[in-house]
């Protein structure tokens, strides 16, 4: 069994050295990356007071960067030219993939998740149960948690540097509908609703218009939330315009079964995904 505390420790001190140096440490990285492929090991991880980085881990992807070279990659009829190499999935992983879908070796998806024509990237980890419909794009370290869909065109952004930057988290049973946005490490909470089109930075004004007073997040969406897009006003010098926004507009129930309060969010609230 692997001493995680000691690899941790040889890829910090791997990391502040030039690539011809850490070579040295090739098995090292090697072994890390091998882990987060397996589920092993994750870039990052829920704590009490919230999701925190796995520091080590993202470095292990970065100097696995600098060691690697290009090279052909053969997938049938097709050659790419790239560093990583393609993840190898097994039927014994229980997992669906629907061909052209593609998974970067380094990313964990657990089993019963369903892979649709899609794009996944190293560091990822996508949970049991998920499904990440048609053309979406799960970022490199993006936290995908168990039993998440993610509808078809649905964008979640890397966030693979600086180290110690918390990557993007869709927590548990989530809904993200068609072509929504997810970036710069925002947290959408477990059970929450985005209507098709909804886009989550760390800047992106989320209200909360539900009760008699607005209430505003950033860069986090509380847990069972149901969302769509929204805007709000802005003056500048040269007139008053509309900026993007999310409005929170109703709660699913935390109580029932997750696909009747999800069914009934969208039949309530006309949420379009």
């Amino acid at each position: 069994m692997t001493d995680i505390p000691a690899l941790a420790a040889r890829i910090d001190a791997l990391f502040e050295l030039p690539a011809e140096d850490a070579a040295a440490g090739r098995d090292d990285v090697e072994e890390a990356i091998r882990m987060l492929d397996a589920g092993e090991v994750r870039v990052a991880e829920q704590h009490p007071d919230g999701w925190v980085a796995n520091e080590w881990v993202k470095k292990a992807i970065l100097v696995y960067f600098r060691l690697r070279v290009n090279e052909p990659v053969e997938l049938g009829p097709y050659t790419y030219f790239d560093k990583v190499p393609l993840k190898r999935v097994t039927p014994e992983m229980g997992v669906r993939v629907v061909p052209p879908a593609v998974a970067r070796y380094g990313s964990y998806v657990a089993p019963g998740a369903v892979l649709m024509p899609s794009y996944t990237n190293i560091g990822a980890w996508v949970g049991a149960g998920t499904m990440v419909d048609t053309w979406a794009t799960v970022g490199s370290c993006a936290q995908i948690g168990e039993n998440v869909h993610l509808s078809g065109g649905v964008g979640i952004g890397g966030v693979l540097e600086p180290p110690q930057a918390t990557p993007v988290i869709i927590e548990d049973g989530a809904f993200v509908g068609s072509r929504c946005i997810v970036v710069e490490g925002a947290v959408v909470g477990e059970g929450a609703v985005l209507g098709a089109n909804v886009v989550i930075t760390a800047s992106t004004p989320i209200i909360d218009v539900t009760g008699e007073e607005p209430r505003e997040y950033r860069g986090f969406v509380p847990p069972y939330s149901v969302v769509i897009p929204g805007t709000r006003p802005k003056e500048y010098p040269a007139g008053t315009y509309q900026l993007p926004a999310a409005l929170i507009i109703g709660r699913r129930s935390a109580s029932t079964d997750l696909k009747t309060s999800l069914n009934d969010a969208l039949r309530s609230y006309g949420v379009a995904v």
